[in-house]
């Protein structure tokens, strides 16, 4: 196993097997499905509006959306802490193997004590795998639960002082893709995560500034957060998931930025303020 960007790029080499990516409409599966067409990598969305269609709770489905796969994006949803995750990727990769799948480059989260479990049944697999250890993704403002409040003027989170090192999703995406169609990447654990360290506060205001607005920060308590999210419709399994990712997993083990960008592609990874500077230029935070 290597470890130096030396090895990655005089060993690497394009493969154009057939691709699946799990959580393709995702924020990162769709990042990786754009990256492997543009390079005319074969790829098969993994989803339940694909044809064939995936679904995790479908066991049986499996076999079909592997046939003939050379390598698997696992993004697994919602979230590999959560209870059974380990089993069903037990499962899954066994089908993998089965189909004759070669690599596998799994979605983790970083400082994500109960994904472990689920890492290490990728570990024995019998796959050529790569785990990506992703630390809080800065799309979270701009592609999910959070552009709301952003557009209304007013982020309402459970996080203070402690910095988080946002990640790019774009720089999960290319890393992903690396270890998908290049040698040097397999027995790899990339921990990702962006340049500097933040908190929510600072990442904030500095998605004020780079849009021109005034929006404010306002913290509560966990449990208020998770009540709220409930009574707005939020389902049970997200709302104790975001409980678990700020009540524990925002405890400070995480707010050093790491080197998992740099090793995978010989170059740093992209800042915050440059991801805040593109997307209000998109002009989605002033809907």
């Amino acid at each position: 196993m290597t470890n130096t960007t030396e090895a990655n790029t005089t060993e690497a080499k394009t493969e154009k097997g057939l691709a699946l990516v799990l959580g393709g409409t995702g924020k990162t599966g769709r990042r990786v499905v754009e990256r492997l067409e543009a390079m005319d990598v074969p790829v098969r969305m993994g989803s339940r509006s694909a044809d064939p269609a995936f679904d995790w709770t479908d066991e049986a489905g499996w076999p079909r959306v592997l046939r003939g796969v050379d390598a698997v994006y696992l993004a697994f949803a919602p979230d590999l802490s959560v209870p059974g995750a380990p089993d069903v990727i037990r499962a899954f990769t066994a089908a993998a193997r089965d189909a004759g799948v070669r690599r596998v480059v799994l979605l983790s989260g970083r400082g994500e004590d109960e994904t472990l479990d689920c890492e290490a049944v990728v570990r024995e697999s019998g796959l050529r795998w790569t785990i990506v250890r992703a630390s809080w993704f800065a799309q979270n403002f701009s592609e999910d639960y959070l552009l709301d409040p952003v557009r209304a003027g007013e982020v309402v989170l459970p996080a203070g002082d402690v910095p988080e090192p946002f990640v790019d999703a774009d720089d999960i995406a290319d890393v992903a893709v690396a270890a998908l169609t290049a040698d040097g990447h397999a027995g790899e654990i990339y921990e990702l995560t962006g340049p500097r360290a933040l908190t929510f506060p600072e990442a904030v205001a500095e998605i004020g500034r780079a849009a021109g607005r005034e929006i404010a920060y306002v913290r509560v308590a966990v449990a208020d957060y998770a009540a709220a999210a409930k009574a707005q419709g939020v389902p049970d399994e997200v709302a104790d998931l975001l409980t678990y990712l700020f009540g524990t997993v925002l405890d400070g083990r995480n707010s050093r930025p790491a080197d998992g960008v740099r090793r995978a592609l010989g170059r740093e990874p992209r800042d915050f303020a440059d991801y805040a500077r593109e997307t209000a230029a998109s002009g989605i935070w002033n809907a």
